[in-house]
């Protein structure tokens, strides 16, 4: 167990660069590795020829994402010695919680595995290394089962996101069972973080010029239950909306029945609050989305999402949809299309079902052929590009509190966001540098002047 007391034993190679792949959750997590390496003496540095240790936390959700991981282990490898500068390569995160065992088999070249609940442990492992051979070329593996860990969030990190706006991971795994998904098998079941742990990091962070704050976990709305015996994310939200400095806080990845009326009312009537929801439904095809262990109907969504419109107008609301599950015939995507005109959401991402194994969904029968699938997929993405379109045309000469988080290389225009957009998924704001005073940061009031499907742009008042 690493200490936070006492430093690790001094010695000359001390540089380590961490790749982050994945998730923001995944990003949190590599945010307080990062952090436990600087407290213990490491420097963190910004290019792998620069580091003597090479990190890699990986995402192992679905096939693509485990085929990234993998591509980037084997290139960072390159820069082992005796081609490179480094010493050790050390594998962390859900790949290596999945398939610890083949990595370290059919990979000579990773050092060490670190689970999922194994984050805090990643400065440990490293002496672990030192101690073992001076030549790197023994393996360890620190693997206690599957979970996650709450004990590397409760450090006080320094947040690796631009701009304003930093994450707080308030629970870990999941406990929703939904048939298509491998994270109970990665993280195990939902743990909540302790009330006032949260509020304390949201003081910290704000304090600190994070105004936004963005709470995630798999299912934000499931916040408190296992804790406390209630969901406390309303009470959540109003407290860290007392903190003076916090500007705006923003959920995502929201369940379907943790969006209480509670919640719904909370949302309105906190200013803090933004009027942005990320609620990934998957279907709305009644058969699928029983097949998928969800526990949502079409109707029971359709009727939320009409609260939620009546009681918060200008609420934003973002979903994610899964086509081609075992069964999913004509007539199911239809009425998920049928249903996606109706409801227009505002933000949609559209996902092939990907069997991965220890999933319920892994042996369900039939099976839609790929092509299939990937042609429903972009069937999906064309009809919700004119959907966007429409509703990013809706805001053309609003005025919107926009903030400035990059600058083009021409510094011709700025990159923001308002309430609407929530970072890296949603279209961006540019924003034309009509004043010489602007700086990265600010948040000024925008008007929109143009609209396409995934961008805008607008000018300063």
């Amino acid at each position: 167990m690493i200490s936070m007391t006492e430093p690790l034993p001094s010695q000359e190679n001390r540089h380590v660069f961490l790749l982050s792949l994945g998730c923001a959750k995944n990003l949190v997590d590599s945010e307080c590795m990062s952090q436990i390496l600087r407290d213990a003496g490491f420097l963190m540095v910004d290019e792998p020829s620069q580091a003597d240790i090479l990190l890699v936390n990986t995402c192992g959700f679905i096939e693509s994402a485990k085929k990234e991981a993998i591509e980037s282990i084997l290139q960072l490898a390159d820069y082992k010695q005796p081609a490179g500068r480094a010493r050790y390569l050390i594998v962390a995160g859900c790949l290596s919680q999945r398939y610890a065992k083949d990595i370290l088999s059919q990979m000579p070249e990773v050092n060490a595995v670190l689970g999922t609940a194994d984050y805090h442990q990643v400065g440990e492992v490293i002496n672990q290394l030192d101690r073992d051979t001076a030549f790197a070329d023994e393996q360890i593996l620190t693997l206690p089962g599957p979970g996650g860990s709450l004990t590397h969030l409760a450090i006080p990190r320094q947040p690796s996101t631009p701009g304003n706006y930093a994450y707080i991971k308030v629970a870990e795994g999941c406990s929703n069972n939904c048939a298509y998904c491998a994270i109970p098998g990665i993280r195990g079941p939902f743990v909540s973080r302790p009330f006032a742990e949260i509020v304390s990091e949201a003081a910290r962070l704000s304090a600190a010029g994070y105004g936004e704050l963005i709470l995630i976990a798999q299912d934000t709305t499931r916040y408190g239950l296992d804790l406390y015996g209630r969901r406390r994310l309303p009470e959540l939200l109003r407290a860290l909306c007392r903190i003076p400095e916090v500007q705006m806080v923003r959920i995502l990845y929201v369940y379907n029945d943790g969006l209480t009326d509670e919640l719904i009312e909370c949302m309105a009537s906190e200013a803090k609050v933004a009027h942005y929801l990320d609620w990934p439904i998957q279907h709305a095809a009644d058969p699928i989305l029983r097949a998928m262990n969800r526990r949502d109907t079409q109707a029971s969504i359709r009727a939320t999402v009409h609260k939620l419109r009546q009681t918060i107008p200008d609420l934003v609301l973002r979903t994610t949809v899964l086509v081609g599950f075992p069964g999913e015939t004509e007539a199911d995507f239809a009425a998920l299309k049928d249903f996606l005109t109706e409801i227009r959401f505002d933000r949609l991402g559209c996902f092939v079902f990907s069997a991965e194994e220890g999933t319920a969904a892994a042996q369900m029968k039939p099976k839609v052929k790929r092509t299939v699938a990937q042609a429903r997929m972009k069937e999906i993405m064309t009809l919700q590009q004119g959907i966007s379109l429409q509703a990013n045309q809706k805001r053309l000469g609003q005025v919107l509190d926009v903030t400035l988080e990059s600058v083009s290389e021409d510094g011709v225009f700025y990159k923001g966001r308002s309430f609407a957009e929530a970072p890296e998924v949603d279209p961006v704001i540019w924003v034309a540098a009509s004043e010489a005073d602007l700086k990265l940061g600010q948040t000024l009031p925008v008007r929109i002047v143009d609209a396409g499907e995934y961008e805008l742009t607008g000018v300063t008042l």
